[in-house]
């Protein structure tokens, strides 16, 4: 199912894509790489996408059965006591994430990965989530009563095929079949069966109680050819050539997917404090 608001990139688009990052590189100049990045590709919130098929089911929550989309979490799955007031939590804990990595499918070559890389990502993750967080609450390492704990696990992480992204895109007219693999293959628009996703499995507690009162979880895929239609000219030019130079790294997807969590879940906390439904 196409995500209302994006766009695949067909091939006559090839050359504009290619054009823009040609535009990059000149913007660059002498600035650092990853200055530079951040401040030309943008959020990179829609470099991902949510696929609803490959929601995982690892164990780490209490009742998947109550999950349910929910719009106001922008459609990933979950579920929250209604009996709890929000409003009386001022502080967050972010507790150590764990990790569980995808099992290989029968017709591929897993990726190897080096444990030192997980270390990284987590860290990323909790550092993301902690400094959406700490606008509007205190964060704390120990639970206790006014006190939101946040338990997270990465589930099937996979990260991105460097060499199959670097072939696809050599190969002439390759990038024709891939833009239109996605959805051949069940995956979001835009994505091709070799690029990262990372599944995630959320778990909020009542730090004075030790009580569960919420609980989520979401899947996202990495995506090469596609645009935020809804963006502006640039916004949506940022969106095409994020993903496409992201395609060549292994673990960009990922960190774009903990950005796009992080944002929403403070987006979530405040709403709710605020007295939201």
């Amino acid at each position: 199912m196409k995500k209302r608001g994006t766009i695949d990139v067909s091939g006559r688009s090839s050359l504009g894509a290619f054009v823009v990052l040609a535009g990059f590189t000149l913007l660059a100049g002498c600035q650092s790489y990853d200055n530079t990045y951040s401040a030309v590709m943008g959020s990179g919130s829609s470099v991902t996408a949510t696929d609803s098929a490959r929601l995982t089911k690892s164990g780490f929550l209490s009742d998947y059965a109550r999950l349910k989309a929910n719009p106001a979490a922008d459609g990933i799955e979950c579920w929250r006591d209604a009996s709890v007031d929000a409003r009386q939590f001022d502080k967050a804990m972010v507790s150590n994430i764990l990790v569980s990595i995808a099992p290989p499918s029968k017709d591929q070559t897993p990726e190897p990965i080096d444990p030192s890389d997980l270390k990284v990502l987590t860290d990323y993750f909790h550092g993301s989530l902690s400094k959406a967080l700490q606008q509007q609450m205190q964060l704390t390492d120990k639970a206790g009563p006014g006190v939101i704990v946040i338990r997270i696990a990465l589930t099937d992480l996979v990260p991105t095929s460097v060499l199959r992204s670097t072939a696809g895109t050599l190969t002439p007219y390759g990038f024709v079949a891939e833009a239109g693999s996605g959805v051949a293959s069940g995956r979001p628009a835009g994505s091709t069966p070799y690029l990262g996703e990372t599944g995630v499995e959320m778990q909020f507690l009542d730090g004075g109680t030790a009580k569960v009162i919420g609980e989520c979880r979401d899947t996202q895929i990495g995506r090469k050819y596609a645009a935020d239609v809804n963006a502006s000219t640039v916004g949506a030019a940022q969106t095409w050539a994020s993903g496409y130079l992201n395609s060549f790294q292994s673990w960009s997807y990922a960190r774009n997917a903990f950005d796009k969590w992080s944002l929403l879940i403070a987006r979530r906390f405040a709403e709710l404090r605020k007295g939201a439904h």
